[in-house]
């Protein structure tokens, strides 16, 4: 049975319902059972990453953080910390939307906001590398999700083998990236449908992701984006945590 750590980046007061949505929509997209999962709330710099030999791979939501701030708080810092331990460790880590920029960020490459998506619809499309990759291969060549960020990956390192872009789209360059063999990050989100987006669109109904004015114009069309793709990328990657932890 495949031991999952899910871990959320959550601060202030909604960090508890925001977590604990997240986890449902992760559980939901995947098929994962409390049994197979621990969730881990970092929401100050107390908490630390539990020992990770004890899992079979790890899947990291979103956060409200942006790279981009001038100034990080302590909070931002030790989630930094904790997430360049994830990407040192022997182990599957999936990154959902502010990872892809963290993870960028961390290799030496910039982010900015060109690239920002409203909250809705966008399309990813494979680039030849997903071919070769353990988990794109197993996705069709272009699919809609799920997504809504005030910033992105505008650049990566040119000159290093270790980074790979799996995905990009007509109006977000950098989707899905690898660094390394076994570090994922997805612009896009993979954990949601309709529902989970409506939900998480609530919670930050004034933090830029959107236009309140649209909010139910994007309300209304989410049950008409098909998901399936993206949600499947995640089930992909916990299955291949499984299959990696048995060969190992």
């Amino acid at each position: 049975m495949v031991n999952l750590l899910l871990v959320s980046l959550r601060y202030g007061e909604t960090a508890p319902a925001v977590a604990a949505a997240e986890y449902r929509d992760i559980c939901e997209a995947t098929g994962l059972t409390q049994e197979q999962t621990t969730h881990l709330i970092i929401d100050s710099t107390k908490v630390q990453l539990p020992d990770l030999k004890q899992f079979d791979g790890v899947i990291v939501g979103g956060s409200s953080l942006n790279i981009t701030n001038d100034e990080w708080s302590d909070w931002q810092h030790h989630i930094h910390q904790q997430l360049a331990s994830l990407v040192e460790a022997e182990l599957p880590v999936f990154l959902i939307c502010f990872g892809a920029s963290w993870l960028a960020h961390h290799v030496g490459g910039t982010v900015g906001h060109t690239h920002a998506e409203t909250s809705g619809k966008t399309v990813v499309r494979l680039t030849p590398e997903a071919a070769q990759d353990a988990l794109a291969r197993h996705l069709p060549q272009e699919f809609t999700s799920l997504t809504g960020h005030t910033e992105a990956v505008e650049s990566l390192p040119v000159d290093s083998d270790d980074v790979t872009v799996l995905a990009d789209g007509p109006t977000c360059p950098v989707q899905l990236l690898r660094v390394g063999d076994s570090t994922w990050a997805s612009q896009f989100h993979a954990e949601m449908d309709a529902v989970a987006m409506k939900n998480r669109m609530d919670f930050f109904y004034d933090y830029g992701y959107f236009s309140p004015e649209d909010y139910l114009d994007i309300v209304n069309s989410l049950p008409e984006i098909d998901t399936t793709w993206s949600n499947k990328l995640i089930t992909i990657f916990v299955r291949y945590c499984a299959t990696n932890a048995v060969a190992h």
